[in-house]
């Protein structure tokens, strides 16, 4: 039974990362062995489950008709062994896919205390500004801002934050400050990621509603960086409350329109499996929405 167990979780893995060696580093096997090891269950079975090339492996349509019937079968086996155990210890390896900026502010500062309960599971931080596939790149928890596309996967909601327009003091010193949000015309504006691409910021106060149209001399696709420009007094940027929260507190940034909004922003965690979610996952998920509390 462990024999088949660890084929198939094998199996699983070289699906996912589409690639023999990656699953061999996160399995302790070699790429032969990998390899060898597949081969042999495609002998067993009497099916070829993966087309091979230079570089990668893909699933044929019979491994994938493989892959969605064994997945639910392993993720229940351990799901059964986390139970009997007793203990709550979890193991394995848990991959969490975020941007950067949140990882460092948010995520790793609350990760010492989990990892201590949990020291036989491994976490891989998955980080990028771009939204991950959570099957191509077999990411089991992946955080998600804003609106939720319809899908198969569970959604968890971490919390709202806040978006809030902020600039440096040396920056103000030189541009004034804005006392309604039309006078953002006339000042420096730095786009990230979440304002590249769109026409405009809206604001409202008390029913009423001001938009302006935000063209830059800067745009920047990581989001952190973004923080470092304002700072820097290069001029003045939307973002969320959580990354630049900080900043904030030491005074080397200052909300602008303190009594406009400009919108929240929802922070959800998106878990692989369904029902068959990995209990690392769930429990990764459930650590964070306390946390983030």
């Amino acid at each position: 039974m462990s024999d088949n167990f660890s084929t198939l979780r094998l199996f699983s893995r070289v699906a996912r990362t589409g690639n023999f060696t990656a699953a061999g580093k996160e399995t302790g096997k070699s790429q032969p062995s990998v390899s060898r090891i597949i081969s042999n269950l495609e002998k067993d079975l009497g099916v070829q489950l993966f087309v091979r090339s230079t570089h990668a492996v893909r699933l044929t349509e019979a491994g994938e008709e493989y892959l969605t019937r064994i997945e639910p079968i392993l993720s229940d086996i351990e799901e059964a062994n986390h139970f009997v155990r007793g203990t709550g210890e979890l193991r394995g390896r848990l991959r969490v896919g975020a941007s950067a900026s949140f990882a460092q502010r948010e995520i790793i500062p609350t990760l010492p205390p989990f990892l201590e309960r949990h020291p036989k599971l491994k976490v891989d931080l998955v980080l990028t500004d771009s939204m991950q596939d959570l099957i191509d790149e077999a990411i089991d928890v992946a955080i998600r801002f804003g609106p939720l596309e319809d899908s198969t996967m569970v959604a968890r909601k971490l919390g709202t934050t806040p978006r809030l327009v902020v600039a440096a003091p040396s920056y103000l010193e030189k541009a004034g400050i804005p006392k309604q949000p039309t006078d953002l015309v006339d000042f420096q504006v730095i786009l990230g990621p979440s304002s590249i691409g769109k026409a405009g910021w809206s604001f409202e106060k008390d029913g009423k509603v001001q938009s302006i149209r935000v063209e830059s001399q800067l745009m920047i696709s990581v989001n952190e960086s973004t923080t470092t420009a304002a700072i820097a007094g290069l001029g003045v940027v939307s973002t969320a409350y959580w990354s630049c929260r900080k900043e904030l507190e030491a005074g080397t940034l200052v909300q602008l329109l303190p009594d406009w909004t400009i919108g929240t922003v929802d922070v959800h965690a998106l878990l692989a499996g369904g029902r068959n979610t990995k209990p690392s996952a769930r429990a990764f998920t459930k650590h964070l929405q306390e946390a983030l509390a």
